[in-house]
């Protein structure tokens, strides 16, 4: 049973270190590089072409660009491109975004319809057509890309942690990425949504890779790991107010004093307001969504997570003292030969 491993990362670090991640990602045995299009950090596209130019096996591509902030047909242009610079190694990961917004006027309340129409737009741009759509939500008048895209078949994923995400995954996409999908009811709820799409628009089920999109803390102290991991878990809960879908899915009911705290809180990167809600997460919150603690703690979950399903584990990497480097480079070393030992 074939396990994929990506790596993702947020473009909060120059390019030159970026791309030295890429390569250290490439040469400890990850198949995927992913790097988030976050409002307002660096240029993705860019930093993506670094990493491209500094590896040569590893598949490269947004997780996740959205359809608002950066029209579908823009995104063909830009992953075909990639793809050319790549000699084939894009992969293209849609969601339906959050990052700033607010700040670009962004209405996104049918985010499922916009990311389907995306979807297929930019297929059929990347398939070198001469397209006009008007979809409820994207539209496109006589466009076509001016230049041979590569690959009409570029790997494309769907990114979301709701049913309707879920579904388009299913109907539409090569994969289906979840984030926090590793508790069991979690993994369930992702491989029964993206499977019954599937069926209904007359597609394999086994056509669309299940992707688990997990934070990850490979640490000998679990409780110590724990506690780095918990800032992560109140961003999440905040992203999801107010009925915080992915916890609630996973059977877990909010404290009152952590769900008033959270209520009040932005939609933030800044660690700081994160930091101060932190210590009221409980640890079952943490053991639900993410993989933290020793290698020996860390292996099954990911074992299990291949025999539910799951056709890839998407770390992206904390550590106790802030170096990245030693989760991603424990998770490949430490973490994934158990794993191989136990799927074979």
């Amino acid at each position: 049973m074939a396990l994929r491993t990506g790596l993702l990362m947020l473009p909060a670090y120059e390019p030159a270190r970026l791309a030295a991640l890429a390569a250290l990602a490439e040469d400890t045995g990850y198949d995927d590089f992913w790097l988030a299009d976050e409002r307002f950090f660096r240029e993705v596209y860019g930093c993506l072409t670094l990493c491209a130019l500094r590896t040569r096996r590893i598949r490269l591509g947004p997780c996740v660009t959205d359809p608002y902030s950066r029209h579908p047909a823009l995104t063909a242009m830009a992953i075909a491109t990639l793809d050319e610079i790549s000699n084939h190694r894009a992969v293209l990961g849609l969601g339906a975004g959050v990052s700033g917004f607010r700040e670009l006027g962004v209405d996104a309340s049918r985010s499922a319809v916009a990311l389907r129409e995306a979807v297929e737009l930019i297929r059929r741009l990347l398939a070198g057509e001469t397209v006009t759509v008007k979809g409820s939500e994207i539209s496109f008048t006589g466009g076509r890309l001016d230049f041979a895209p590569p690959r009409p078949d570029l790997p494309i994923y769907v990114a979301s942690q709701r049913a309707g995400g879920c579904r388009v995954a299913g109907r539409v996409a090569d994969g289906a990425i979840m984030q926090g999908a590793l508790s069991d009811p979690l993994v369930r709820f992702l491989r029964e949504t993206v499977h019954d799409a599937a069926r209904q628009a007359g597609r394999d089920p086994a056509r669309v890779a299940l992707v688990a999109r997990l934070n990850v803390c490979v640490a000998d102290d679990r409780t110590a790991a724990r506690n780095v991991m918990r800032p992560t878990i109140v961003r999440s809960l905040s992203a999801q107010r107010p009925d915080f879908f992915t916890f609630a899915t996973a059977g877990l009911t909010l404290p009152a004093g952590l769900r008033e705290k959270v209520l009040a809180l932005p939609y933030t990167h800044d660690p700081a307001p994160l930091r101060a809600v932190a210590p009221e997460v409980p640890d079952e919150f943490v053991d639900a969504v993410t993989l933290t603690g020793p290698p020996d703690a860390i292996a099954p979950e990911v074992v299990r997570l291949a025999r539910s399903g799951i056709a890839e584990v998407m770390v992206y990497p904390l550590a106790l003292d802030g170096r990245i480097e030693t989760t991603i480079e424990r998770f490949q070393s430490e973490v994934m030969p158990r794993v191989r030992a136990e799927l074979r």
